[in-house]
Parts: structure tokens; C-alpha cells; sequence
């Protein structure tokens, strides 16, 4: 009998774990694949609290199971709510995942950058080591990702960014347009969902002109068609076009 009163006790418990189980699973799954490292704070949040609901059903036997299925279907529906929209909108972007910033700009140090993310240089040192770099003049620039990793692009033999060969091969007009691009977004994008942004193409010195004959290049005659179109550090363009529309 004592047996029976133990099972009987611990199924309940044992039932509820194996379906919240599941279903933070099938949750975790709808809202995308991202590891854990690349979530932006939007999404942590979610998942964060996701796990809270899940804890609080568990604790309590007598707490109804839909007091847990409500709060997560809700977060889940505003966390694809807003992930739609932003596929549509870079300011909705910016806003939920931030913006990198350029933690080192030539080989120096931008201390005031730094000093607003909260970016010490333990952190720095730490994740430059972890890509084999010992000395913070051989980096050109180092981008700190809304993830909070740090994007590093190095300097050649020659003290220039990039690939040495190809170095050699750039025209005078695409040294000048490296010269000029901010590396606050690598690489830099022309046209997102068919909008142009036209803050790049004026850091570039561009014009849509150019980016109109950059396009149709491709056999693309309007912007409304380019789904993604940007520009690397080497001046290279790289044109996607939206077959959807």
C-alpha cells in the first residue's frame, strides 16, 4: 500500500515535468534557431521567462497546467509578432537587437566606446586570445557584436586590413571607397528589403545612380527587387535579389 501511495504522489509530478518538458521544447523551437551565445537580449528575456513559467508550474501540483500554457503562448506569439515585423523593419531591428560597436579602429582603442557598453579590457584581452591575437596593434578593426562577441578583422603584413594579394589588385576608387566606410557594420549594408539606405551609401560617397547600375549589373532594374545588397571591406558588392516579389 505504502508503495501505491508513493506512485501515486510522484506521478503527478513526474507526468507534469515530461509535458512542460515538451512543451518549452516545441516552444524553443517555433521561435528559431539561434545559439545560445547569438541570442539578442529580446529573445533571452523570452527564454528567460519562458523558463520561470515553466519552474512555477512545477512547484506547485495544485497550480492549474494552464496557468503555465497561457503566459508561454503569449510570449511566444509576441516574440514571432515581433520577429515579423522586424524582417520588415531595420529600426524595429535596432531597436530589439542593438547596434555593434567599434571597439578598436585601426589598432587604437576606443576608449569612450568602451566605456558606454560597460566593455572592459579584461573582456577584450580575453576574446582577442581566444582568436590568437596578442597584441592589439596587429587588429584593424574589432567590431563588438549585439551578441556579444568581437568580430575581428586583421591587418595584413603590410599594415593594411584584408588580404595582402588582393590589396595589390584594388583600383584607386576602391581604396577610396574603403577609405571612407565606417566600419560600425561589416559589411555594410546598400539595400535591405528593398529599401535603400541612403545614410551608407552617403559614408561610401555612393549615389543611387551607382547603386542603380550596380544592381542592373546583376539583371535586376529595381530596388523594390533587391532583397539584401552590401558592400565588404574590399569594395566588393554583394547582391541578393527577392525572387518573391
Amino acid at each position: 500500500m505504502e508503495g501505491i501511495l508513493v506512485i501515486t504522489e510522484i506521478l503527478p509530478h513526474f507526468l507534469r515535468t515530461v509535458l512542460m518538458y515538451f512543451t518549452v521544447f516545441v516552444v524553443m523551437r517555433i521561435m528559431g534557431k539561434r545559439e545560445i551565445g547569438q541570442l539578442s537580449i529580446f529573445d533571452l528575456v523570452i527564454s528567460i521567462m519562458i523558463a520561470e513559467i515553466a519552474v512555477f508550474v512545477l512547484e506547485d501540483i495544485k497550480r492549474p497546467l494552464y496557468e503555465g500554457f497561457v503566459p508561454m503562448l503569449t510570449l511566444l506569439l509576441i516574440q514571432i509578432g515581433i520577429a515579423r515585423l522586424s524582417l520588415h523593419s531595420r529600426k524595429l531591428r535596432l531597436w530589439t537587437d542593438g547596434k555593434p560597436s567599434v571597439i578598436i579602429q585601426h589598432g587604437e582603442i576606443n576608449r569612450d566606446v568602451m566605456k558606454k557598453q560597460r566593455y572592459n579590457l579584461d573582456d577584450l584581452f580575453m576574446q582577442l586570445r581566444s582568436q590568437n591575437i596578442s597584441n592589439v596593434a596587429d587588429v584593424e578593426f574589432a567590431i563588438l557584436e549585439t551578441s556579444g562577441q568581437l568580430s575581428v578583422l586583421h591587418k595584413d603584413k603590410n599594415g593594411n586590413s584584408g588580404n595582402s594579394n588582393e590589396s595589390h589588385k584594388k583600383t584607386k576608387s576602391t581604396k577610396s571607397l574603403i577609405s571612407m566606410l565606417k566600419y560600425e557594420s561589416l559589411p555594410l549594408p546598400l539595400i535591405m528589403d528593398g529599401k535603400v539606405q541612403d545614410e551608407n551609401l552617403e559614408q561610401i560617397g555612393k549615389t543611387r545612380f551607382w547603386l542603380k547600375n550596380q544592381i542592373q549589373s546583376k539583371g535586376i532594374m529595381e530596388f523594390k527587387h533587391v532583397f539584401l545588397c552590401s558592400v565588404d571591406h574590399t569594395g566588393k558588392v554583394y547582391i541578393n535579389s527577392n525572387k518573391d516579389k
